[in-house]
């Protein structure tokens, strides 16, 4: 017969299942871990795989592309030595011309003396001139590239005036204002003078001397870094202008382009630098670049440089420059209680929508984002600012008195601010101090209930008559301080007959008030008040 099964065997049973789920569970949760974990790595690998066969394909065009210039450069080696012989003594010959026909005199204009100057290869006057006439920088970036070409050997021209103020200013009279500016100009005005006829740019017509000249000064600027705290301390355009002189002189060397990047990332702002970032060969490096620019928060940098390297494919620049300006709303809409800060805000704003503007327009995106709402925003903050700068410079008046008593004894009031401030009465106003005594009798913080003010007879010499004082109403002494009373009363300007103020002898400290009627009242006694006039008694001291 079979065994009777109990109730403590079926709970065995039961545990052993409810192990088994638990287990089955467990190999189920660690199975799809290690499913996604591989999952992840196969992408990964998938990534950086394609990442490699694109970076292949550039080294590939890149090398392809050297390649057929080394070729062309080897094959116009002697028809460019021909063209350049040819290019001297036509320079030579237009030089003689210029010296005999007695150019560049001072009734010429800028034209003619940069001709000239560049004729005689006279850098220093050269140099002088453009900086001189930074006003007319736009007139220059035309002039002085055509000027240029009247030289024999415009790269040892170049070098020699630039030699004498960077990477510092050795003239004795140094200009008070930036001189880098003048460098990057005449930089940038040499390249096309230097380009070979046949192969252009990539290959200047530079003789070896003048490179090493070049690189001397390009290692002299990059020596005092140090002095000036980094690349992050140094002016803009003293990097710009470094930049510069190693793209037109091609002194770019490979181990140096971690310094070309941080310059380039640091002042990324600038128009020229996505050139200059291609030219010193940080072509293979623009994807990280673009990445660190929007990373920081310089989206609309990210999208010039991503259309010089030709990746605006890889990151469309309508979604950065709606970041960028979504990032210029919230920081002008910042909450501040300085008046300045928000002024501040107000500007950046502006200031963004601006370049946003300009971008859009230079690289033709007015289908993609329309300018209209950009251009409505803009012209509300302009209008803002505007009313905000008139209300801010209309004058306001709060209705002040003003009451000015005359020699002849009128008394005119208005509601404008008095041209003579210590007549100004606006309001109640804290008590006058007492005149110079120094009795305990008088406090200088005590209040005075009636107060005569006599104004300053226009600072007229002491030797004069001292002009009659009225008698107060009350029997106090008239106290002459140099703070306005709590009011003026209208006897001072009526006229009276009263005889003249007689100035007291300087006998003693002691000073016996006018006679007049009213209850007698004792002055307390006071130190004796001395102008530094030499043998005259004390006078009453004006306001």
């Amino acid at each position: 017969m079979a065994s009777a099964v109990t109730s403590s065997v079926v709970q065995a049973s039961f545990d052993a299942l409810e192990k088994q789920r638990e287990l089955i569970n467990t190999c189920t949760v660690l199975w799809k871990e290690l499913s996604d974990h591989f999952t992840t790595l196969e992408q990964g690998i998938e990534q950086k795989s394609e990442s490699l066969k694109s970076k292949r394909r550039f080294v590939d065009v890149r090398t392809k592309r050297a390649l057929d210039t080394l070729k062309r450069r080897e094959m116009t080696i002697d028809s460019s030595v021909d063209r350049a012989i040819e290019v001297v003594e036509s320079r030579r010959r237009a030089a003689v011309e210029i010296l005999e026909s007695g150019l560049g005199d001072e009734s010429a204009g800028i034209a003619e003396k940069l001709k000239c100057y560049c004729a005689k290869m006279d850098s220093l006057a050269f140099l002088d001139l453009v900086l001189s006439k930074r006003k007319e920088a736009d007139l220059l970036r035309v002039e002085v590239p055509l000027a240029l070409e009247k030289c024999v050997d415009p790269a040892r021209f170049v070098v020699d005036a630039l030699s004498v103020v960077f990477p510092v200013d050795k003239r004795e009279t140094k200009c008070p204002t930036d001189v880098a500016w003048a460098s990057v100009l005449v930089l940038e005005s040499l390249q096309p003078v230097l380009s070979d006829p046949q192969l252009g740019s990539i290959r200047p017509l530079i003789p070896r001397t003048i490179r090493q000249k070049a690189r001397y000064m390009a290692d002299m600027w990059k020596h005092g870094l140090g002095s000036r705290g980094g690349v992050e301390g140094s002016k803009p355009p003293d990097a710009h202008a470094f930049l510069q002189l190693v793209v037109t002189f091609g002194i770019a060397v490979k181990e140096e382009r971690g310094l070309y990047r941080k310059i380039v990332v640091s002042f990324s702002w600038r128009r020229q630098m996505p050139k200059l970032a291609m030219a010193v060969g940080l072509d293979d490096q623009m994807d990280d670049i673009i990445e660190e620019l929007i990373a920081k928060g310089q989206q609309l940098d990210a999208v010039n440089f991503a259309y010089e390297a030709g990746l605006e494919e890889n990151y469309p620049p309508v979604p950065l420059l709606k970041s960028y300006l979504e990032d210029s709303v919230n920081a002008s809409s910042y909450s501040s209680d300085s008046q300045n800060q928000a002024g501040n805000n107000g500007r950046k704003e502006q200031s963004a929508l601006r370049a946003v503007i300009k971008c859009i327009e230079d690289h033709k995106l007015d289908s993609e984002f329309p300018l209209t709402d950009l251009q409505n925003r803009l012209e509300t903050l302009e209008k803002a600012k505007l009313d905000k700068k008139k209300t801010s410079s209309s004058p306001t008046h709060s209705g002040c008195t003003s009451t000015s008593t005359s020699t002849g004894g009128t008394n005119s009031t208005a509601t404008s601010a008095p041209p003579n401030k210590r007549t100004r009465l606006c309001g109640p106003t804290m008590p006058s101090k007492a005149g110079r005594m120094t009795s305990s009798l008088t406090s200088s913080f005590s209040p005075v209930p009636v107060t005569a003010v006599v104004r300053s007879p226009s600072h007229s010499p002491y030797q004069q008559a001292v002009p009659a004082v009225p008698p107060p109403h009350h029997p106090y002494q008239v106290v002459y301080g140099n703070r306005s009373p709590y009011q003026i009363e209208e006897s001072i300007a009526m006229p009276y007959q009263s005889p003249p103020y007689q100035s007291p002898t300087y006998q003693s400290p002691t000073y016996q008030s006018p006679t007049y009627q009213s209850p007698s009242y004792q002055s307390p006694s006071y130190q004796p008040y001395y102008n530094g006039v030499a043998g005259y008694p004390y006078q009453t001291y004006y306001r």
